[in-house]
């Protein structure tokens, strides 16, 4: 007689699961359990390395070094994030960073002059960071962000957890933290500080895309600032990705 087999649920049907089992748990508490979980299955961390992310970095360090960290290189980033990548993957030895990039066929037949964000700033978004980490996610069935509720209006409701379409689960242990929060733990773990940030740089992308915010003006202010793009492109509002396609090339 051969045994049943019990399908496995969706990730919809998983992602509520997980919400109502750690709906009131810490964000470290709700990284740790989310990295052995079964409902999450493989989990990867994506980092940008930028203002804030070594909060989550050093997290990930204390309850498995191991757990790979995904970090897109769009060859358009400051050299500052780069030497900062580096320095802070061996100051919290991390042991499975990888760096992601398009692949040069994809960038000659898309932006050979580099200059695509200045007339399509969403199609050089996906063509160098959307396309990359959607091949370099495909053996991961979820993976870690630093998305908090207060960083833009897209996303005032995010929760620990969320589907990515049908594909893999998003894991937002930070949803719920405020600024305060992000800065008192740098602090008491006297975390390495992006070196952008004491020069006006409070969000940090890419370089062309990416200005100082004055004094009183909205942390994210200087992304992609005077147009209504508010985020790069990997993440979905709604169930829906946030993305233009890649330009034909004639």
């Amino acid at each position: 007689m051969r045994p049943e087999i019990i399908p496995f649920p969706p990730v919809t049907a998983r992602v509520d699961a997980l919400n109502a089992r750690y709906r009131h748990h810490s964000a470290i508490s709700v990284l740790g359990q989310a990295l052995s979980d079964s409902d999450t299955g493989a989990v990867a961390m994506v980092s940008s390395f930028g203002a804030e992310a070594v909060v989550l970095l050093h997290m990930v360090s204390i309850l498995d070094r191991t757990t790979p960290v995904l970090f897109i290189d769009t060859e358009m980033l400051f050299a500052e994030t780069i030497t900062y990548q580096r320095e802070v993957a061996a100051h919290l030895g991390l042991r499975d960073t990888r760096v992601i990039r398009a692949s040069r066929t994809t960038i000659a037949a898309h932006d050979p002059d580099g200059d695509l964000h200045q007339s399509d700033p969403d199609a050089c978004c996906a063509l160098r960071k959307t396309q990359p980490l959607h091949h370099a996610l495909a053996p991961f069935d979820a993976w870690i962000t630093g998305r908090k509720r207060y960083q833009s209006g897209t996303r005032a409701k995010l929760d620990f957890f969320e589907a990515e379409g049908t594909a893999r689960i998003k894991i937002n242990p930070l949803a719920h933290w405020r600024p305060e929060d992000v800065r008192d733990y740098m602090v008491e773990n006297r975390l390495p500080r992006h070196p952008l940030v004491v020069q006006g740089y409070p969000s940090i992308g890419c370089a062309p895309c990416t200005s100082k915010v004055a004094e009183g003006e909205d942390p994210r202010a200087g992304r992609w600032r005077d147009t209504e793009k508010e985020e790069c492109g990997i993440h979905f509002v709604d169930g829906k990705p946030v993305r233009a396609p890649l330009r034909q090339v004639s």
